[in-house]
């Protein structure tokens, strides 16, 4: 791994828990534990649909993040945020939710385009509630918490959309800005 890569790795690692414990501290208006707007995952779909070597000639090639390479950006700010926001228990819900939802979105990454990053944002979402709803049912030991996936599964499908539009307007604004120089 280069350094360059490595540094843009971590600079993208400090943006998702930022973002991530931020939006910790704001008040979610909906009564369904576990429910958020999940804004870190704009990093993550980032990351992971953003190729800066597109249309430029090898030697001026920027670093590529592979599959694997936000993977653990994924896990570091998992991890990272666990630690720094004190909740040790929701861990275990993160990482569940994290891993089904990045799986989902890696396997839609290859048939979607740029322009079809938002569907890869409510397919997150939504594989993430269902991960999450898995470890709770485990941790529990009750099958009833399933009943809250029908509404976790709306708010998953607005919020993912959110998200992943604004990973795509990200990854957009950066490759015009990348086609003007």
């Amino acid at each position: 791994m280069t350094a360059r890569k490595l540094a843009l790795m971590s600079i993208l690692t400090a943006a998702a828990l930022i973002v991530f414990i931020i939006e910790a501290q704001v008040p979610v208006p909906v009564p369904i534990p576990g429910a958020k707007l999940g804004l870190a995952n704009t990093v993550t779909l980032f990351a992971l649909f953003y190729n800066p070597k597109k249309g430029q000639k090898k030697e001026k090639a920027a670093t590529v993040l592979t599959v694997a390479d936000v993977f653990m950006i994924l896990v570091c700010r998992i991890i990272l945020g666990a630690v720094f926001s004190g909740r040790f228990v929701a861990f275990v819900y993160s990482i569940s939710g994290g891993l089904l939802g990045f799986a989902a979105v890696s396997l839609l990454k290859g048939f979607v385009t740029d322009k079809q990053i938002w569907v890869c944002g409510i397919a997150g979402a939504v594989f993430h509630n269902i991960g999450q709803i898995i470890a709770a049912m485990l941790v529990m030991g009750t099958p009833s918490i399933a009943a809250l996936l029908p509404a976790m599964t709306i708010i998953a499908i607005i919020t993912g959309a959110i998200t992943g539009l604004a990973a795509q307007y990200a990854v957009a604004r950066l490759n015009r800005v990348k086609n003007l120089s």
